[in-house]
């Protein structure tokens, strides 16, 4: 048990070192966090990870806001995990519509035979689908970068862009009814848990000009 705290305290670390990141996750505690329409037990960390088990979640949402930035984390998925990042979201509503969500599903799930486009894994939900791919296989990590730079959105999975959307091009009239947050330039980041379990670690930002 120790031997696992060191070896993610030592993961932190490094990836603390990089030029101009700064950790959203101590690794021990949920400081810079609060958790907004949680339930069960939340989110809770352990062995320097920080999980959303089966029978918790909610949205976990960092103190801070923040409007251009580049967001890098690792996550790793069980069969049918679901959850999401929010961005740019504000603590009240939907983040998924009040702000923005990117997918986090394991969409490869019996559970989503018949999902939408723009439901899977790193799309930008109900707005902008993302490319299918590259996602390793339940139970192993994987890194995702998520810039947000004025109205330019790219998701990275393991090094490769899903998605690389210019919000400013959407003027369907109906999205910008139903997702109002995509005009949105600043507000909280978080992980929007749906009642299935999912873990996170490394988790660091660098805010942008």
């Amino acid at each position: 048990m120790r031997l696992l705290a060191l070896l993610a305290a030592a993961a932190l670390s490094t990836h603390a070192a990089e030029p101009g990141f700064t950790p959203l996750f101590d690794g021990k505690t949920l400081k810079g966090w609060q958790l907004v329409k949680g339930h069960g037990p939340g989110y809770v960390v352990k062995d320097g990870v920080l999980v959303c088990p089966a029978d918790g979640g909610g949205n976990l949402f960092t103190e801070k806001q923040y409007a251009n930035f580049v967001l890098r984390f690792e996550f790793k998925m069980v069969d049918g995990s679901n959850n999401g990042v929010g961005i740019r979201a504000p603590l009240e509503g939907d983040a998924a519509y009040q702000g923005m969500e990117i997918q986090l599903l394991d969409d490869d799930a019996d559970r989503y035979k018949n999902l939408q486009p723009w439901q899977y894994n790193g799309s930008i939900y109900n707005v902008v689908p993302a490319k299918q791919c590259c996602r390793k296989p339940d139970g192993q990590w994987n890194e995702e970068e998520i810039t947000a730079n004025g109205s330019h959105i790219v998701v990275k999975l393991n090094g490769t862009a899903i998605v690389d959307a210019d919000l400013s091009k959407i003027t369907d009239p109906e999205i910008l009814r139903k997702h109002p947050g995509i005009r949105r330039t600043t507000g909280h980041i978080g992980f929007l848990g749906h009642g299935t379990h999912i873990e996170f670690r490394n988790i660091r930002i660098k805010e942008l000009p």
